[in-house]
């Protein structure tokens, strides 16, 4: 029968996008995080990733796996966490919700360094908003607004879509299609492009080419990894395009190793709010959160503040 832990390591190994990455968050050795996906494999009957010396990158079918399996696992692990939140009252227990991209630049260094426990989902912004309805999360980092009445909103910066590509990436013809604003070339132009996009999220692609061409995009981009901040590393220095958050991508801009090829026309803006319930368990701790990535938030230049 097949082992449901081997699931539980499989997701971790999908959205770490390493081994040594998965071990350190199950607890367990690296052999054991081996152990558990060769036999997932082997029940499955075919590879769930392509391996090299440095990062995990799923196969389609993984990817197919990782859609299929990821609602179930969320929910087991909200039971679970509702359990350990009851066994361990005397130390708060907090659930956020956010992207893997602002966690992973604002506030992973800082996990340590907190007084409390903390739980951390990555998932759609619907879902997560309903999660802080019912009290599964306390506090969540989200571009939408929800209309339940006992939820507070707290804009803390805004953030824009681009178009980013690697800085080896000739756009020589393309820059010269800006000029002419020739929308339908720009279109043709850009869908023969290498795309980078993660898995689990199409919404900026999605959202960017809608509002610059008035429809989907028809292409599949190539390049398909675990987070956005898997794809700035794969683009620095390198060739192709992504579509990002723009504050995901000021270090390396400033550096030279992406930079910025089109901001869209009409461009995409989002402000950020702070979301939790007007009467939280943990007010303490939630402010404590919302100071440390309001801290370590980048200030791109250029870059716009909320209004409301």
């Amino acid at each position: 029968m097949i082992n449901l832990e081997w699931f539980r390591t499989f997701k971790v190994i999908y959205e770490a996008g390493t081994l040594s990455a998965a071990a350190q968050a199950l607890f367990i050795s690296q052999p054991g995080v081996s152990l558990h996906l060769s036999s997932l494999e082997s029940y499955a009957g075919h590879r769930l990733f392509d391996r090299d010396t440095r990062k995990m990158i799923a196969t389609e079918r993984g990817t197919m796996l990782y859609n299929i399996i990821i609602d179930h696992m969320n929910k087991l692990e909200e039971a679970e966490h509702n359990l350990h939140r009851k066994s361990k009252a005397e130390k708060p227990t907090v659930s956020v919700g956010m992207s893997t991209g602002i966690f992973q630049y604002m506030l992973e260094a800082h996990i340590a360094e907190l007084p409390f426990n903390l739980v951390t989902r990555f998932g759609a912004y619907p879902q997560m908003l309903q999660e802080l309805t019912n009290g599964t999360l306390d506090l969540i980092l989200t571009p939408q607004k929800g209309t339940q009445h006992n939820l507070d909103y707290k804009p803390f910066t805004q953030e824009r879509i681009v178009l980013i590509c690697g800085n080896q990436t000739e756009t020589t013809a393309f820059d010269a299609l800006l000029l002419k604003d020739d929308r339908a070339a720009l279109k043709t132009w850009l869908s023969a492009q290498n795309f980078y996009t993660t898995a689990s999220d199409m919404e900026h692609l999605n959202r960017f080419w809608t509002a610059s061409f008035d429809t989907l995009p028809s292409f599949r981009p190539k390049y398909v990894l675990p987070s956005l901040g898997s794809i700035l590393r794969c683009l620095s220095n390198g060739k192709g395009f992504a579509v990002v958050p723009d504050f995901l991508c000021c270090n390396e801009i400033a550096g030279n190793a992406v930079k910025v090829a089109w901001e869209g026309n009409p461009p995409i803006e989002n402000t950020l709010y702070f979301g939790k319930r007007k009467h939280s368990a943990y007010p303490e701790e939630i402010k404590y959160l919302e100071e440390i990535i309001a801290r370590n938030w980048p200030k791109c230049p250029g870059q716009l503040l909320p209004q409301d």
